[in-house]
Formats: structure tokens, C-alpha cells, sequence
């Protein structure tokens, strides 16, 4: 009996043990699964952390402002949740453009792509043309690279301006963001680039382009010269000077401006031109007029608010409050209802304005007061022809002086603001295309490297700067969409240095011209001042 007792007890024994080590094995292997499994949620936490505090957008989202131009802080009306911005930014950043491109098509080479294009000499819908004459000026911009061309190091050196970096590869677009953009400015610039790539698919080469977003030029001339520091860096931005190397590009407006209530180009022109066409030259007001806002750094702008007399300067100044007009829904800032003057003043900003287009295309004489700025379309102003010079040295004299020289000689007056009309006619989204087409494709001939998307950059399509986009600049981004042009872009022109140069003499000749007129009508009207009745 003894035997067998001990046998049982030491089965027991065995069978409690297999028991405690299969417990202890399931609570070890509970414990490393909840460990595990912890882990995995903090590191899946530090990921959505990452992802929404460090995803840099194309609505400037994790962006600081660029140091060399503060503007009012962004508010974005989504969740303030980290799980809910990072489920943003994953559905909008990387989703989009894997899953959700229609619009996309350029998913090829742009070689096998061009061929496909169907341009063909039997397409009828083909009208070869030449580009505009100031389309020359791109070889003019680009000229301080012609010999030298662009490394990357060169490249690289514009990033400390840049706002952010551009690349379009193989059809696609890429983007890596450094600094936020006031207001909507970077993301209809970018739609503008995505359109082109829409308009010409397959046609845009590779390139890696620097790009800033804010007003004025900072590549100055005076620190660059050839064999001492040379090339200057490569920057891209709105406008330029005839001190600075910055190569002017088409603006964020010609798609839009919703914080303006302005629409894409075409449609703008075309409310713009039905609004001038409700009065006759001899019905317009006899006054020179003009409306924006004077406190953005202009000395121009302010200067001109002395000139507010229509009797004693022949002007009507206003001062345009933009939050106040959006308050009302911009009823009194429509700028189809702002041609019923003979003569509209254009003032630079803080820098050039996108102003400039709106005004010529109202078929009135624009008068330019002393334009230090240029944008893209401005070289193809001649003075006395489609605008007339009015200088800022004695500004509410020389407005004067264009008003009563247009009331003597209406018809001429009349002609020059038709001849400006006529001008931005022209300049429709198709020519702005163009234009992109061949700055782009002109820059990337003096590219000496292969551009290929940085690992900090992500792809952009329509879809995913749709997403980002907040109610309002949707509806004015998908007013601009473009489609496939069935003709090739307009000839360029060659180069010709001695051409643009003589253009730029004849410019400054005919607005002498006009400033010996004003002081010959000034000591004119001294002498019969001083003459004794």
C-alpha cells in the first residue's frame, strides 16, 4: 500500500507542477503580449505624433513663417485632435496620390509621353504660333547661368530664400516645404504648376526649382560678378528688379485669389472687359482713379492719398479695407464695377502688385506711377502705347498733367487704354502656360545634374491640394482646372541681347519724353502765373 501511495503523490506532485508551469507560461507569454503590444501603441502613437506634428503641407500646415517676411499666423478650421491631424495629413500627404489620382497623367516618361502626344501636322486644330515678344526676356533671365549653368551646389544655395523646392520628375511633381506662404499663395502657385503639367503632359522636362513665395526679390546683382562669385543662386518668385537676378514666374492669382474674392485669370478678364464696355470713353468720369490699400510699406500708395482732389489733381483716391469687404461679401470690391473712370493709377505694394493686369484690362488709360518692380507680362508695357509713365518724384503734378493731357487729346488717350486692354487679351491662361513651359524648359537646359525628388519631398497631385484646400479655394481651384492642349506651345523666340536692350533704351527715351512734356507744361503755367494783369 505504501508504494502505490507515494506513486500518487507523486503524480500529483508532477501533474501540480505541469500545471503551475503552464499557468506561469501563459502568464509570461500574457504579460511579454501585453508588453508587446504596449509597445507597439506607444510607438504607434509616436508615429501619429510624428506624422502630425512634422508633416510640412501644401497649406502650410508645421510650417514657420519665412524669416525675411512675417504676416498673420495661419488658423485652420479641422480637428485639433493629434489622431485627427495625423489622419488628415495621412489621407491628404501619402494617400492621395497612391489611391486617389484621376487626374494624374503622367505616370510615364515624358519621352515615351511626347511621342504619344497628339500633335500631329494633320490634326487641324493646330495653328503654329509665335510666342509674344517679350517671351524673349526668359533667355534675359536666364542669362547669368548660360555659360556657367547650375550645379546643385548652386541650386542649394538658393534654399536659404526659397519658401520651398519644386521637382518635376518623369511627369510627377514634388515638393519639400521650408517655410509657410501667406495666405493661399504656395498652394495655387503649385496648382498653377500642376495645370501645366495637365496642359502639356508628358512635354515638361525634369527640373529642381527653388522657389519664394513672398514680394521682394533678394538675389541682388551687386554681390554677384563673373570669375569672383559667380553663378547667382537660381531663385524663382512673383517679380524682379533690374538689380536682382530673381527670374520672375507667373503668380499664385491667375488661378485665383479667394482672399479677394478675384477670380482665375480668364474668368476675371472676361467680367473685367463686360464692365468697361458699359460706358463709352466719353462717358467715363474725367478723373483718375484708383483703390487699394495704402499701408503695406508703399511710399507710392501713401504718397498718392495726398493726391485725393479731383479738382485740384484731377484724382479720386479710396482705401480699400479687405476685412471689412469680405464682412460685406465684396460688394463694393468687384473690379468689373471699377472702370467707369478714363484713367486708372497702378501703385506698387510693399513690392510689385498683381493689381497691374486687373487695371490695364479695364480699358481706360493706365496710368504707372515710377513701376521699380517687374513681373513676367510687364516687359511687354511700352510706354505711350499701352500705359502712360507718371513719375513719383512729383506725383499729384504729374497725375494732373496725364489728365488734362488726355482730356486734349481724347482719342489718343482712348487708344492707349485699348491697346492695354488689348494686351492682357492676349496674356489668356494659354499664353500663361506657355510661358511656364518655356522658362521651365529653358532653366532645365543649364541644369548640369540629374533632378531627382529629395527623400524630405512628397509628391503633389490635384486630389491631394484639393484635400488640404478649405471650401472656398476649392471652389476657385476647380474653376481653374486645365486639360490637354491639342496644339504645341507657341515658337519661342531666340535669343537676342542687343534686341531687349534696345527695347529698354527705347522705354526710357519715350518716358524722357513724357518728362520733359510735364516740365515744359509746368514752366508754362509758372510764366503765365507770374504774368502781371
Amino acid at each position: 500500500m505504501g508504494a502505490p501511495a507515494k506513486t500518487t503523490i507523486t503524480t500529483t506532485t508532477r501533474a501540480i507542477t505541469r500545471i503551475r508551469r503552464a499557468s506561469l507560461f501563459k502568464f509570461v507569454s500574457l504579460l511579454f503580449l501585453f508588453s508587446s503590444f504596449s509597445l507597439l501603441l506607444l510607438k504607434v502613437d509616436d508615429l501619429i505624433s510624428k506624422i502630425a506634428l512634422e508633416t510640412k503641407t501644401v497649406a502650410g500646415h508645421n510650417l514657420a513663417q519665412t524669416p525675411w517676411h512675417h504676416f498673420p499666423v495661419k488658423h485652420f478650421n479641422e480637428s485639433n485632435t493629434i489622431y485627427g491631424k495625423a489622419l488628415h495629413f495621412l489621407k491628404c500627404t501619402h494617400f492621395q496620390c497612391m489611391f486617389g489620382a484621376k487626374t494624374r497623367q503622367y505616370n510615364t516618361s515624358p519621352n515615351k509621353l511626347k511621342r504619344s502626344h497628339n500633335f500631329t501636322a494633320n490634326t487641324t486644330s493646330i495653328s503654329t504660333t509665335t510666342c509674344p515678344s517679350f517671351f524673349r526676356w526668359i533667355h534675359r533671365d536666364l542669362e547669368p547661368w548660360a555659360e556657367s549653368r547650375i550645379a546643385m551646389g548652386n541650386l542649394m544655395e538658393a534654399q536659404r530664400s526659397a519658401a520651398f523646392r519644386v521637382v518635376i520628375f518623369q511627369g510627377r511633381l514634388y515638393v519639400d516645404f521650408y517655410f509657410s506662404c501667406t495666405q493661399t499663395r504656395a498652394m495655387f502657385t503649385i496648382w498653377g504648376l500642376l495645370q501645366l503639367l495637365k496642359r502639356y503632359p508628358g512635354m515638361v522636362p525634369d527640373v529642381d526649382m527653388m522657389f519664394d513665395c513672398m514680394d521682394k526679390p533678394v538675389i541682388q546683382k551687386s554681390k554677384y560678378r563673373p570669375k569672383k562669385r559667380w553663378p547667382p543662386p537660381p531663385l524663382f518668385r512673383y517679380c524682379t528688379t533690374d538689380s536682382h537676378f530673381d527670374i520672375p514666374f507667373p503668380d499664385w492669382s491667375f488661378w485665383g485669389w479667394p482672399e479677394t474674392n478675384i477670380q482665375p485669370w480668364d474668368e476675371e478678364f472676361k467680367s473685367i472687359k463686360k464692365g468697361s464696355e458699359a460706358l463709352n470713353w466719353d462717358k467715363k468720369l474725367n478723373y483718375a482713379y484708383w483703390r487699394g490699400n495704402p499701408f503695406v510699406g508703399s511710399r507710392a500708395r501713401t504718397d498718392l492719398l495726398r493726391c485725393n482732389d479731383t479738382d485740384k489733381w484731377g484724382a479720386e483716391i479710396y482705401i480699400q479695407n479687405w476685412i471689412e469687404e469680405a464682412k460685406v461679401g465684396y460688394k463694393k470690391s468687384s473690379l468689373a464695377d471699377q472702370c467707369k473712370h478714363r484713367y486708372k493709377i497702378y501703385a506698387e505694394g510693399f513690392a510689385w502688385s498683381v493689381s497691374l493686369k486687373y487695371i490695364l484690362s479695364c480699358n481706360s488709360l493706365a496710368l504707372l506711377i515710377t513701376p521699380q518692380f517687374q513681373d513676367f507680362f510687364t516687359r511687354g508695357l511700352i510706354p505711350t502705347q499701352n500705359y502712360w509713365p507718371v513719375a513719383h518724384s512729383d506725383l499729384c503734378r504729374s497725375i494732373k498733367f496725364a489728365v488734362e493731357w488726355g482730356s486734349s487729346n481724347p482719342n489718343k488717350a482712348a487708344r492707349i487704354g485699348r491697346e492695354g486692354q488689348r494686351l492682357m487679351e492676349s496674356l489668356n491662361m494659354n499664353m500663361v502656360y506657355d510661358y511656364m513651359y518655356h522658362l521651365i524648359t529653358e532653366y532645365s537646359k543649364l541644369q548640369n545634374f540629374k533632378p531627382i525628388p529629395p527623400k524630405t519631398a512628397h509628391e503633389v497631385c490635384g486630389e491631394s491640394v484639393l484635400c488640404y484646400a478649405d471650401s472656398r479655394s476649392k471652389q476657385f481651384l476647380e474653376k481653374s482646372v486645365a486639360s490637354a492642349s491639342s496644339s504645341p506651345p507657341c515658337d519661342l523666340w531666340r535669343a537676342d541681347r542687343d534686341l531687349v536692350e534696345n527695347w529698354i533704351q527705347r522705354n526710357r527715351e519715350i518716358i524722357s519724353n513724357v518728362e520733359k512734356m510735364e516740365k515744359a507744361k509746368a514752366n508754362e503755367t509758372t510764366s503765365n502765373s507770374t504774368v502781371p494783369h
